[in-house]
């Protein structure tokens, strides 16, 4: 066997090794009533990758030890560890160590690559309960598949970390080789009663016995059977009318490769599946209610296109079609929002669609061009509606005072950026028109038009941003151009 540190040539696989237990090493905590550190070798010494403490006892190490060194008198036994290849047991074999402390070598394919140290609370050692020693022999068994690179499979993160899954505490069976219940905590068979189990569990096949009272019509799991009888590593739901169990199994394998017994962790989350479909219920009528929103306001700005097409004075139709297009910026957000429910929501295609939505209105059939740079990628939900209305508004601006009667070119361009001295990342909009020849110099008055006030209200009060207008030459024959610029901070 050789030995290594995460400084050699294997060390990211080596590192993710570690991260593997350290999402998994939880249930040896919790099961051995220890906290435990996780040591890698680090040039001439050590240090910790990571600490756990148990959910099931006090603390031994109230401070934290992740990325100290070890202390003088732990050193020597990590050293001993990695040089033997071989566990040493809480002042046994090697009395120098600190008392209470037990370690253990941490093997991936043949590596020695770290240490994990056991640190026993010795001030409530007391004489221990058959729960006690269920549990911390089922942490020995966990701690020498550690040893022989066995525990944790590779395949287990998924499992650890999903949505309620069961832990030590929720309740733990253990089976033997042929899947029979040797023993069960008492939380465990407070599970099974809810699942309808009244007679004693110990010495019965705990595959059969949950698969017994499962209900007539409802789809089983095919993993079923396989995880109960702790063959296989992984999580399943047991589900009835009245309760849903989630059990994960954990085999047992010995040096040799032999399955001799399995931990099989119970939960009762009937309470976490009830929420979970409230949610997905709550979910379905919000996205509903942005669909109907969408198409209410939709049929507002058709009833504002068919009045605008009546209206005799050039200013009242322009005034409609504004508020039309204002309508309908918000329309397509809420259509976007309603095929999707996440956190965040990608700006591109709405934004996009906005801008050349709100050119084309404002042109009113001249042959006016968008060129679109850059992306907004996905930006927080609530900042959708008024970033919307914001650039419908620069480009109708754009459109009525930066292009001729011919037509012209609008431009869109985003950029995300870092300001010095911000610890939080900006989005930079900027809005350019050509301008047209002899136009009069706008900055003196900027802001007293409609679109410009509800502009500045949107971008200072709802995206807590900033807005200035730069004017600029752009050809040899005098158009003078605008070039709107907004900054959107990312930290709300």
């Amino acid at each position: 066997m050789r030995t290594s540190s995460p400084g050699s040539s294997h060390s990211q696989a080596h590192l993710q090794r570690l991260e593997l237990i350290s999402s998994e090493w939880q249930i040896a905590a919790d099961l051995s009533f220890c906290d435990l550190v996780l040591w890698y070798a680090e040039d001439d010494t050590f240090l910790a990758h990571d600490q756990a403490r148990p959910v099931t006892a006090q603390t031994t190490l109230p401070q934290d030890l992740t990325g100290t060194r070890p202390p003088e008198n732990l050193q020597p036994l990590l050293a001993h560890v990695v040089a033997n290849q071989q566990p040493v047991g809480a002042g046994e074999d090697y009395p120098v160590g600190p008392p209470g402390v037990s370690a253990w070598p941490v093997v991936w394919k043949n590596d020695t690559i770290a240490v994990i140290t056991v640190h026993q609370n010795l001030v409530s050692q007391r004489h221990a309960s058959r729960l006690e020693e269920v549990y911390r022999q089922s942490a020995y068994d966990l701690f020498v598949m550690i040893a022989n690179g066995i525990w944790p499979a590779e395949n287990s993160k998924a499992s650890s970390t999903s949505h309620g899954n069961p832990r030590v505490g929720d309740g733990l069976v253990r089976i033997d080789a042929h899947g029979l219940v040797s023993y069960a905590s008492p939380n465990a068979t407070s599970a099974f009663r809810k699942l309808g189990v009244r007679e004693a569990v110990d010495g019965r096949q705990l595959s059969r016995m949950v698969t017994n009272q499962l209900d007539q019509g409802i789809p089983i799991d095919e993993s079923m059977p396989t995880v109960l009888f702790g063959r296989y590593s992984a999580r399943v739901d047991i589900e009835t009318r009245k309760v849903v169990l989630s059990a994960r199994s954990i085999p047992l394998i010995d040096g040799s490769g032999e399955h001799f017994a399995a931990l099989v962790l119970l939960r009762d989350i009937t309470e976490i599946r009830r929420r979970d479909e409230q949610l997905i219920s709550k979910d379905a009528t919000i996205r509903e209610i942005h669909h109907r929103v969408k198409n209410n306001l939709q049929t507002v700005g058709s009833l504002l296109r068919m009045q605008s097409r009546r209206m005799t004075s050039d200013g009242a139709r322009q005034a409609l079609l504004q508020a039309m297009s204002r309508v309908d910026a918000i329309a397509l957000v809420h259509e976007t929002l309603s095929q999707t429910m996440d956190a965040t929501v990608d700006m591109d295609d709405l934004l996009n669609r906005q801008f050349r939505m709100a050119v084309d209105i404002a042109a009113e059939g001249r042959a006016v061009t968008t060129t679109i740079d850059g992306s907004f990628g996905a930006l927080p939900g609530h900042l959708a509606t008024p970033l919307a209305l914001v650039v419908n508004e620069l480009a109708t601006n754009a459109v009525e005072h930066g292009t001729s009667a011919t037509g012209g070119n609008v431009d869109l361009s985003v950029k995300r950026l870092q300001r010095p001295g911000h610890s939080h990342p900006y989005v930079q909009v900027e809005v350019v028109d050509e301008g047209v020849v002899d136009a009069p110099d706008a900055i003196t008055t900027i802001g007293s038009g409609l679109g410009t006030q509800i502009i500045r209200t949107l971008v200072e009060s709802d995206l807590r941003g900033t807005i200035r207008w730069h004017r600029q030459r752009f050809d040899q024959h005098g158009a003078v151009g605008t070039r709107a610029v907004v900054l959107i901070p990312l930290d709300h």
